[in-house]
C-alpha cells in the first residue's frame, strides 16, 4: 500500500481543498474521519510526521517503519481550518479484534509482561480493540477547540464502530492531558513509565472503551463545583490553576456531550 509521510505544499493544499469544497460548513474547524488509502489520509500522515519529528526526531523513514504493518487497519482523524485552508491536527486508530495493534505488540519488550498476561490483565479476550496511536497538533493549533473535536471524534468514531477496548502509548504531555480530561487510563498490568520512540517519559495504558463518556462527564463537574479532580492534576499557582480548571472542565464537558462538535465530524466515504 503507496503511503506517503512527505508531500509538496500545492498537493496537500489541493487535498485540503477539495475536502472542504465538497463537505461545505461555516465553523472554522471539522475533523473528517477517513481510511488509509483515501487522499486526506497522506495529509494526515504528513501531520503526524511534521509534529513527531519536531518533538521526537521521528523522520519520514522512521514513521514508515513504525506505522507502515498497520496501515490497512489505520483509521485516520483530520480537523482541518476553513479559514485558512490548512490541517489543524490529526490523530491515528489502529483497530483488531485481537491484540495485532501498534501498543499491544510493543509493549511487551518494555513493560518486561507478555501479551497474554496483559490481555488478561485487562479482560481484552474478546471485542474490538482501539489502539490510539498517534495524536499529531501543530504548535500553533494547540487550543481547545482542536483538541477538544480530535477526542470527541475519537469517542464517535469508537461508539460506531463498536470498539470495546482502547490502548495508548503516552508521552508525559499527553498522559497529563488525557487524565486531566478525565479518561479513565489505566497502565498496562501495572506497569511503570519507559522510554519509547524518542520520547523518555512514556506510558502503554489501557482505557475501558464503555467508561470513557461516563468518566469525562464526572470530571467535567467536579472541574465546574470546584472540587478536587477525580483525575489528573492541576498547576500550582492560584491563577494558573483557576485558568487550567476553567479550560479543562469546558473540554470534558464538550467532549462528554458533543455539544457544539458532532455536527462538525463528517465520515467520509468508505468509512461505517
Amino acid at each position: 500500500m503507496a503511503t506517503r509521510y512527505e508531500l509538496d505544499a500545492p498537493t496537500a493544499a489541493r487535498i485540503v481543498a477539495t475536502t472542504l469544497a465538497e463537505n461545505p460548513g461555516t465553523a472554522r474547524y471539522a475533523c473528517f474521519v477517513t481510511g488509509p488509502d483515501q487522499p486526506l489520509a497522506d495529509v494526515a500522515r504528513l501531520v503526524e510526521r511534521q509534529v513527531f519529528e519536531e518533538a521526537f526526531g521521528n523522520d519520514a523513514a522512521e514513521m514508515s517503519a513504525e506505522y507502515g504493518p498497520y496501515e490497512r487497519r489505520s483509521l485516520f482523524f483530520v480537523v482541518l481550518d476553513r479559514r485558512r485552508g490548512v490541517p489543524a491536527g490529526a490523530a491515528r486508530v489502529i483497530e483488531d479484534d485481537g491484540p495485532r495493534v501498534k501498543t499491544l505488540e510493543d509493549a511487551p519488550e518494555h513493560i518486561g509482561v507478555p501479551v497474554e498476561r496483559i490481555v488478561a490483565a485487562h479482560g481484552m479476550h474478546t471485542g474490538l480493540v482501539w489502539d490510539y496511536a498517534t495524536i499529531a497538533v501543530p504548535r500553533a493549533y494547540r487550543n481547545l477547540a482542536v483538541s477538544a473535536l480530535l477526542h470527541r471524534t475519537f469517542v464517535v468514531a469508537g461508539r460506531r464502530a463498536g470498539a470495546a477496548h482502547a490502548v495508548a502509548m503516552l508521552d508525559r504531555t499527553a498522559w497529563r492531558n488525557i487524565r486531566l480530561l478525565g479518561v479513565p487510563v489505566r497502565q498496562l498490568a501495572g506497569s511503570a513509565p519507559f522510554a519509547y520512540l524518542g520520547s523518555r517519559e512514556n506510558r502503554a495504558v489501557y482505557i475501558p472503551f464503555a467508561e470513557i463518556t461516563p468518566a469525562i462527564a464526572r470530571q467535567a463537574s467536579a472541574l465546574r463545583r470546584g472540587g478536587r479532580p477525580l483525575v489528573g492534576e492541576l498547576p500550582a499557582g492560584r491563577w494558573r490553576r483557576l485558568l487550567v480548571r476553567w479550560a479543562a472542565a469546558r473540554v470534558s464537558a464538550r467532549v462528554a456531550t458533543g455539544r457544539g462538535l458532532d455536527e462538525h465530524i463528517a465520515f467520509l466515504r468508505g468509512r461505517p
